[in-house]
């Protein structure tokens, strides 16, 4: 990725050339790529709407993508769309200057959820699942306008593993955000291409590119959401053995449906003796073949 002054997208110009910069660089550029190789998200002829928020993850996928684009990498169409949602003080000119001077195709759009989500959340209560699904609703809508394929959101591991544990903690169930699926109608998909990269390594390039970030001040300025809660404590499972995030992510692309306890997704009644052939991982677990 050497950036020659002919041969580098608007998003990256001006990056900083530091070695730290560039590994970091690389690493979510590569994580991306697996990603979107692994999930199987490149379709022929393909046009993706790319929903730019004006936050840390969704500016670094806007940028990844980008660079994936430029190198030959991802043989798809992109257009940058941002639902402005009429929250009071929101900069509204700042994202559409950004990829004005960022040669960036998209699309600005203004819905006023902001004023439906208030009237009909109750006070005290959080915003966030009804602020989604409008949010989401109008998403589709304008893929389905500007005929795109598919809805690409700026999901990161981190992201993905808080869901994973608000759903086992609150929602009973062995279930999180995957990095590909269909939508309920079945005529768009929803990606997530970053889901192999890690909350601070989006805050660090996103800081060290510089983009004008603005914050979230709906959901984001209430307290005692379950989201922050679980964040807390995966910070101190972290903090206490660095590295156990990833640890965690990864046991997410290992599930034995045979050693969990769902008879949707494993006949334990009709297992019988001699009917498997189990071998013994190098943990002492019986493992499928």
């Amino acid at each position: 990725m050497l950036d020659e002054a002919d041969d580098i997208h608007p998003l990256f110009s001006g990056a900083p050339s530091s070695t730290e910069f560039k590994k970091l660089r690389k690493r979510v550029v590569r994580q991306t790529r697996e990603a979107i190789e692994q999930f199987g998200m490149i379709e022929k002829g393909a046009r993706w709407l790319v929903c730019l928020s004006g936050g840390k993850d969704s500016y670094t996928l806007l940028a990844v993508l980008h660079e994936l684009q430029w190198r030959g990498l991802l043989p798809v169409d992109i257009l940058a769309c941002n639902l402005d949602q009429g929250q009071p003080g929101f900069p509204a000119t700042v994202l559409p200057d950004f990829l004005e001077k960022m040669d960036v195709p998209h699309r600005v759009e203004y819905q006023d959820t902001y004023s439906v989500v208030m009237d009909k959340v109750p006070q005290g209560r959080t915003y966030c699942a009804l602020c989604s699904r409008l949010r989401r609703g109008h998403l589709y809508r304008i893929a389905r306008e500007e005929g795109c394929t598919a809805v690409v959101l700026g999901h990161h591991r981190d992201d993905i593993l808080e869901t994973f544990f608000m759903n086992l903690f609150h929602g009973g169930r062995l279930a999180t955000m995957p990095p590909k699926l269909v939508n309920e109608e079945g005529d768009l998909f929803v990606y997530r291409p970053l889901a192999f990269v890690a909350e601070s390594d989006c805050e660090r390039f996103a800081k060290a590119m510089q983009y004008p970030i603005i914050p979230c001040d709906l959901c984001g300025s209430q307290d005692g959401l379950q989201r922050q809660q679980v964040k807390g404590i995966l910070d101190a499972w972290e903090a206490n053995s660095p590295g156990r995030r990833q640890v965690m992510f990864r046991a997410l692309m290992n599930a034995r449906p045979s050693h969990l306890l769902d008879p949707k997704l494993f006949d334990f009644a009709g297992l019988e003796r001699g009917s498997l052939k189990l071998n013994e991982n190098p943990e002492g677990l019986p493992k499928l073949r």
